[in-house]
Formats: C-alpha cells, structure tokens, sequence
C-alpha cells in the first residue's frame, strides 16, 4: 500500500483526498519509484476541474523525482538505488511511490537533487522543446512570453534570453516585473497596469514580435496576435483563464499570414532518445547558471488543495511542489 491523492469527481481543490491505495509489484520493463518530490502543474488543475475530461477515480500529476526502490525483469537503463525523475502522459504522480515504465525515467546528475528536479523536469522540457523544436530561437530574434513569473514561464524566459532572443514578458504583478528584471529580461510589461499590445508596438517600433508563447489562453487572445510580425508565429501551450475561443482560420490571413500551433510535450519525448536529449540540455543549462530556478513553494502532499488554489490564484511565483 502507499498513499496517494484520489479524485473521485471533477470540481474543487477540496476534491483530493489522501487516501491509502495498492501498489503493485513493478512488471517487465518497470521500476518502483519512491517520491522525494512531485511536481504540480496548470493541467493537474485542467484535470481536476473537467476542463480536461478524466475516467474516475484517478490520481493526478505527471511529474515528480526520488529513488528507484524496485525493477521488473529486463530493466537496464536504471537500477535500484539511483536518483531519478520523470514526466510521464499517464497519471499517478501525487503519490508516495508509484509504478512507472522504466524508458520513461532519466538519472539525475550530479547537481540536481530531486526537488529541483520534480520542480523543473516538465516545466523545463516544456520550455526546451518550445525553444529548440516549436521555434528554434536565433540570435535577434524578438519574442513575447506570456505568464512569464510561472513554472514554465521562468524556464522559458531565460533559455530564450540566453539563446541570443530579445525577450518581452508579461506579469501580473511588480513584484513579479522585479524578478524579471533581476534575470536579465529585457523588457517586461505588468498587463493588470498598462495595455501589453501597445507596449510590445512601442518596444519593436511597430515592427511585432517573430513569436508569442501563450500560456494564458482566452484573456490574452487575440492581443497576442497583435504583437506578431507579418508570417509571426503564435504558440498556444496552455489556457490558465480558459481556452483560446473558436475562431476562423481567416482572422490569421488578416493579422498577417500568421502561423499557429498548439504543441504538446508529450510529443516531443515518445522517443527516450529525444527525452534524454531534453533533460541533458535543461539539467546543463541549470548546472552552467545559464537557467536560476526561483522561487516556489513546497507543500506537503497531503495538502495538495492548498497547493492548487495558489496556483490557481496566481499566488505562486516558479514551480510548486509537493513531499510526501
């Protein structure tokens, strides 16, 4: 047995329950992993609110990092005692241990415990595959980042400052501008005070922005077409205020022959090679300094609706995560 947060029903963070649930022996081709750490994400609150439909009962999360206490036959890639984490489509992380498919998990480099891990290794990845796969940044390009304080957002901004961007963010608060700043991002707009679109006009003297990365969703769209150049390209990767609305395809010829695309990680890393690929650069450009983790907050797992109402309520600046 271990124990591990259960939604029985969309709705409320009042819906995780900790509750005591069966854990398995690992099959061929897993491996038992005991949680230091667990990450906590806007879709784990997609998930749980039916924005996003969920089979009930399940237990949420998709990332998190410890210690491999058990293999099945056939497993090579990690043994029992490493350091490790992962982020993984299926569902379970908000749990003690789990079971998971060993190819789905990386080692831990010298370094990187498996807090900062669990804080980082999907919010990361989002950001490497946004900036090496979606729009591979070049030198002078000019970008605008949405919700640029988040878990994501954090990561984001500063791998495409150090890949030569020039890097417009969005914040909510000055608080947050000053984190920003303090990173070395070159312009950064508090949208609750002035109008973002206009600011991105003045900052690129009318020109636009070679892309925007919008996780925000609805509020932010279609300003977020605005700020582009003619043939710019809008990333949508997330809906934290609700989903971009239905449109035509003709609004994209107005604004500009824009592109769009809604990319997913999951994608990005079906092949371990790719994945391990990923987690090299993001725990190097960690390790260099190239990428500061800040901020985040810790709770313990038993208080994962805490946890989910701050990110929610904007309340959190970098990765949340959950110790069991």
């Amino acid at each position: 047995m271990t124990k591990a947060i259960v939604v029985e029903r969309a709705g409320a963070p009042s819906v995780l329950k900790l509750r005591e649930v069966p854990l398995a022996r690992p099959k061929r081709g897993e491996a038992l992993v005991r949680h230091a750490a667990i990450g906590v994400n806007f879709i784990d609150i997609y998930e749980r609110t039916g924005l996003y439909k969920m089979a009930m009962p399940y237990t949420p999360g998709r990332e998190g990092a410890g210690t491999v206490a058990a293999v099945g036959p056939g497993v090579r890639n990690v043994k029992i005692g490493d350091s490790v984490a992962y982020v993984d489509y299926d569902l379970g992380a908000y749990a003690e241990s789990r079971i998971i498919s060993a190819h789905k998990l990386v080692r831990l480099p010298r370094g990187i415990s498996p807090e900062l891990a669990a804080a980082t290794i999907f919010k990361g990845l989002t950001a490497w595959f946004l900036v090496r796969r979606t729009h591979r940044i070049r030198p002078g390009d000019m970008v605008l980042i949405h919700a640029a304080a988040g878990g994501v957002g954090l990561i984001l901004s500063q791998w495409a400052k150090q890949l030569g961007a020039t890097v417009i963010a969005t914040v909510g608060t000055p608080a947050k501008a000053r984190l920003l700043k303090r990173l070395g991002i070159d312009h950064v707009i508090v949208y609750t005070r002035e109008d973002f679109v206009a600011r991105v006009r003045k900052i690129t003297k009318g020109r636009g922005v070679d892309v925007v990365y919008d996780s925000v969703g609805k509020d932010t769209f279609p300003g977020s077409l605005d700020c582009l150049r003619p043939r710019g390209l809008f990333v949508t990767f997330g809906n934290a205020s609700g989903p971009v609305p239905p449109f035509a395809p003709l609004l994209l010829a107005q604004k500009g022959s824009l592109f769009m695309t809604r990319p997913m990680l999951f994608q990005h890393i079906r092949d371990p090679k790719e994945l391990r690929q990923g987690a090299r650069e993001l725990f190097g450009a960690i390790r260099s300094g190239a990428i500061m983790v800040e901020g985040g907050r810790v709770y313990r797992l038993k208080d994962a609706a805490k946890a989910h109402r701050d990110l929610a309520g904007r309340k959190t600046i970098g990765p949340s995560i959950l110790v069991p």
